[in-house]
């Protein structure tokens, strides 16, 4: 092979994929057709599951920098205020919605990749693939009449909505298009609009969308009726200013244009992220309304959960089963975005005033239950994703005990891992588990009480002795006691409340980021016979 993986697209998922798989040992190559990085805004929000996986990547740090930090956003009917979801209440240690061009985030993410020594190949087209058992031979071209083959053992497909790769694979990209035609305008803003907000306008003739950029420039988002042609105009700073006075709070003004557009909204999807060796990400295998703001988040997030298992598949260590994981999990993810985007969309675009007034009536009740706001609040921010149901996932207690866990706030099997506050009994120094992740490798939490440290101690060796490259195993006690294997000292609880330990407990978390197994009481036999599944 002349290389690992070719990954084609450089755009915020394509960067984040490199970058992953550089990390998990994959030697790649990253080319993208575009002269230059995009200078538009396009996607603007990273979500708190997003800034947590670039925390593992060890990240995150430019992106909190550099971004605007919103921690609610209000909805208005006619003028009139409906309910506020707030982010700040979000258990992450990043609770709020982080503001940020995607033209910012790829010059963020691609000053990640320049550490880990790798750079875009930028005006490098790629004509065609074909793929075999063994590998993928690609054919490139770097400027007219320049052509290369490339062999890879993977190929990756990161290409957007109009993926190459995707069109190689003759993937259908099911789907349609909405039939009305939207306005996309980046400008500054005057008037009563909150900077630390972000504000949607529900109207008799339609919905305003407003998303603070910083230094009083916004998005601001407006649906209108559909036209005739292949794709909407693009609006004027005019067209745009009579919207606000139509639907706005009043009093607001726009000015100094970066970007005006129009579009409409596609909801596609193909039925596997995955073809042999070929994998597809990103909006080569999803499009879908922009409401919610989980494009770009979804589509890093296929590349996070991507990367790390061909890296170990790289090292062969894994099993077959671990790449078929892949378009299990992130399709049932992507459908699961496509469904709420577009009711999200419907709801904010009815056009029957019966409907209308039901809805505003309705909202504000639905919204003052405190369970309703915690849901849509994990919803928007991405901590509800799961993979309970992927065959990575194994939880060994019973059915009572794992509803148990769901009702008082645990955790089960598939789902993210919370942080927790720990020492290490080693040193002294005070840590986060979320740390402990930035290895790249999985994380073992053998959890008992401090008199039974000791037991422990023949699990972790058998573990370590057969996955010791992959899985670092830590023992985690509520107080310091004499150990072979690296202690945590729960002093605070905090590990014992967020994974519910009331015996015994081994908890295993992906390099992701997610319980794949949780076992208590801790059965040695099934817990080796799950990592058997799918590592060698």
């Amino acid at each position: 092979m002349d290389i690992d993986a070719l990954v084609v697209g450089a755009g915020p998922v394509g960067l984040t994929m490199a970058a992953e798989l550089t990390r998990h040992g994959v030697r790649c190559r990253l080319v993208d057709r575009a002269p230059a990085r995009s200078d538009k805004s396009k996607a603007l929000v990273l979500w708190p599951r997003s800034l947590e996986l670039l925390g593992y990547a060890g990240a995150v740090e430019p992106f909190l920098a550099d971004g605007l930090r919103v921690v609610r956003a209000r909805l208005f009917a006619n003028r009139q205020p409906l309910a506020e979801l707030r982010f700040d209440v979000v258990p992450s240690p990043h609770p709020l919605a982080l503001m940020i061009p995607q033209s910012e985030t790829e010059r963020l993410l691609e000053a990640h990749l320049n550490r880990l020594g790798v750079a875009v190949e930028r005006s490098v087209e790629l004509l065609g693939f074909s793929a075999a058992a063994d590998g993928v031979e690609a054919r490139l071209r770097a400027a007219p009449g320049s052509e290369e083959s490339v062999r890879s053992a993977w190929l990756l497909g990161c290409d957007g909505a109009h993926s190459t790769v995707r069109h190689g694979l003759g993937m259908d990209f099911a789907g349609s298009a909405e039939p009305s035609d939207w306005i996309l305008a980046d400008v500054h803003v005057d008037g009563p609009v909150s900077p630390d907000e972000l504000r949607i306008d529900w109207h008799a003739e339609g919905i305003l969308a407003f998303f603070p950029i910083g230094a009083g420039r916004y998005r601001i988002i407006a649906d209108g009726e559909p036209s005739a042609g292949d794709r909407p105009r693009d609006p004027t700073l005019a067209d745009v200013q009579a919207v606000l006075d139509q639907r706005g709070p009043g009093g607001v003004t726009v000015r100094d244009p970066l970007w005006l557009a129009g579009f409409r909204i596609n909801e596609r999807k193909v039925a596997e992220y995955r073809a042999g060796r070929v994998f597809l990400a990103g909006d080569a295998a999803h499009v879908h309304s922009p409401a919610g703001g989980q494009g770009m988040n979804t589509g890093m997030q296929d590349a996070f959960n991507l990367a790390w298992k061909l890296g170990v598949m790289h090292a062969s260590r894994g099993r077959e089963i671990l790449l078929e994981s892949y378009s299990r999990e992130r399709s049932a993810v992507g459908d699961l975005v496509l469904r709420n985007a577009a009711a999200m969309t419907r709801v904010a675009t009815l056009r029957n005033p019966t409907g209308q007034r039901l809805r505003n009536a309705v909202l504000p009740v639905v919204a003052s239950l405190g369970f309703v706001r915690t849901a849509m609040s994990n919803t928007l921010s991405e901590m509800s994703i799961n993979y309970r149901t992927s065959p990575l996932s194994r939880d060994d207690r019973s059915a009572a005990d794992r509803a148990r866990a769901l009702v008082t706030g645990g955790v089960v099997a598939g789902d993210r891992a919370p942080d927790a506050a720990v020492v290490e009994a080693r040193g002294g120094a005070a840590t986060h588990l979320f740390e402990l992740l930035r290895s790249g490798r999985h994380c073992l939490l053998l959890c008992s009480a401090a008199a039974a440290v000791a037991s422990m101690q023949p699990i972790a060796v058998a573990v370590g002795e057969a996955y010791g490259d992959l899985i670092d195993v830590f023992i985690v006690a509520p107080s310091d006691a004499p150990s072979q294997t690296p202690l945590l000292v729960d002093r605070t609880g905090g590990v014992r409340a967020a994974y519910a330990v009331r015996a015994p407990t081994a908890v295993l978390i992906r390099p992701d980021g997610y319980v794949g197994y949780y076992g208590q009481p801790i059965d040695h036999a099934r817990l080796l016979a799950h990592l058997k599944s799918y590592l060698l």
